[in-house]
């Protein structure tokens, strides 16, 4: 099992070669947290497979669901900002899934909206596959460590 990466990905990382998985994550952090809709569309694969399943509303599938989520947290009240840490990278090659990584750790940040702020725990799992030389994000899992906190977010983020 490979070890945790010890440095944190918040997206402001652009030294990363395109090619290399930690690009795609800090493009997915970076579109994130400068609620960038159009960077994150880039970010995600456009099939209609692809899936998110996250603290916000269940299960999601296909990119039109997907932004929809995104859109609902960009243009709301709320601003969260988070970071990937404590995370483990996985590859697969083309004989095993296609061409593949999987990214498994913790994503810690902050919640805030007029006199609410919240310390965020989530545990995270990203897929991406390789789409026409460009990496995709295919499936992301989501899931906060304490319920309590989870039910202050979906009340701070309604």
């Amino acid at each position: 099992m490979p070890a945790p990466h010890p440095d944190a990905i918040d997206g402001l990382d652009t030294h990363f070669a395109p090619e290399h998985p930690l690009a795609a994550l800090s493009g997915f952090y970076r579109a994130f947290n400068q609620r960038d809709l159009e960077a994150m569309a880039r970010n995600w694969s456009h099939d209609e497979a692809a899936s998110m399943s996250n603290p916000l509303g269940g299960i999601e599938r296909g990119w039109s669901r997907i932004r929809a989520v995104y859109e609902r947290i960009f243009l709301g009240e709320a601003h969260v900002r988070v970071v990937f840490h404590d995370y483990t990278l996985h590859e697969f090659g083309l004989h095993e899934f296609g061409d593949a990584f999987l990214a498994v750790g913790r994503e810690r940040g902050v919640l805030e909206r007029s006199n609410t702020k919240l310390e965020l725990a989530i545990r995270t799992t990203r897929l991406y596959r390789r789409v026409d030389g460009q990496w995709r994000q295919f499936h992301h899992h989501g899931s906060f460590e304490d319920p309590a906190l989870l039910e202050a977010y979906h009340e701070a983020v309604r």
